[in-house]
């Protein structure tokens, strides 16, 4: 159960502590659960969204942004920012992009971003909510850090050395195909045509973005992980409300 342990620890702000330094064998391993926690994560929302039940929906809505974005501790955000500096900064300049994603600062670029993307996802919320889709709220999460280890799975990590090489270099990659069918089969099981039009939503995204990383990175990092996850939960939760 490690493995567990160590993805909850990294992706959420819970209140998880390691017995000690995790062996790099087991922080690889620990991408498979990266859809689990997502799972987790989805399952809160869900009860929270319950108990929200006949609140105001703009309220019940923020709410429930407030409490994603707190379950993350803003980490995935703070990749999107870093990112979206990075590349009008980088102005296609791979080395120059790399460059602006390690400094600390955000401009106005990263700031717009954060608030275009976090408007999109409390309205695509309110419209979910006033639609009666909760379970958007289980398969949304799940999806997003099932984008993760499809990242890890499919592309270079850019940056030697670090958290992130670790990850790649000691990911089980037969065992990680295998998570992502089984999370695509809980999301066609869950919400059956929705489910399946999150999936093709989700993998346009998801093939969209990389194809960004590759063309200007030759690869990903992890703030460019954490803009797609942002990007790709955003595309999906404004996409079922149009299913």
């Amino acid at each position: 159960m490690l493995p567990f342990w160590i993805a909850l620890q990294f992706l959420s702000s819970l209140p998880v502590r390691l017995p000690g330094m995790p062996e790099p064998e087991q922080l690889g391993r620990s991408l498979l659960f990266y859809p689990v926690v997502g799972l987790l994560f989805g399952g809160l929302l869900c009860l929270l969204d319950a108990l929200l039940s006949g609140a105001p929906a703009l309220l019940h809505a923020a709410l429930l942004l407030a409490a994603w974005v707190l379950l993350s501790g803003g980490l995935h955000l703070d990749g999107l920012a870093d990112s979206a500096d990075a590349w009008l900064g980088g102005f296609g300049d791979r080395e120059r992009t790399l460059l602006i994603m390690k400094d600390p600062r955000s401009g106005p670029i990263a700031v717009i971003t954060l608030a275009l993307v976090l408007l999109l996802k409390w309205t695509a919320l309110v419209a979910l909510i006033e639609q009666g889709q909760a379970l958007a709220l289980l398969i949304v999460p799940m999806l997003g850090r099932g984008a993760l280890l499809g990242l890890f799975l499919t592309t270079p990590y850019v940056r030697a050395g670090g958290l992130g090489q670790a990850l790649a270099d000691h990911l089980p990659r037969r065992s990680g195909w295998q998570v992502l069918l089984a999370s695509a089969l809980v999301c066609v099981l869950a919400m059956g045509w929705a489910g399946l039009w999150a999936l093709v939503v989700a993998a346009m995204v998801f093939i969209g973005l990389r194809q960004l990383m590759l063309r200007r990175l030759q690869g990903c990092t992890g703030d460019t992980a954490g803009a797609l996850l942002e990007l790709l939960e955003m595309a999906v939760l404004v996409a079922l409300v149009f299913n």
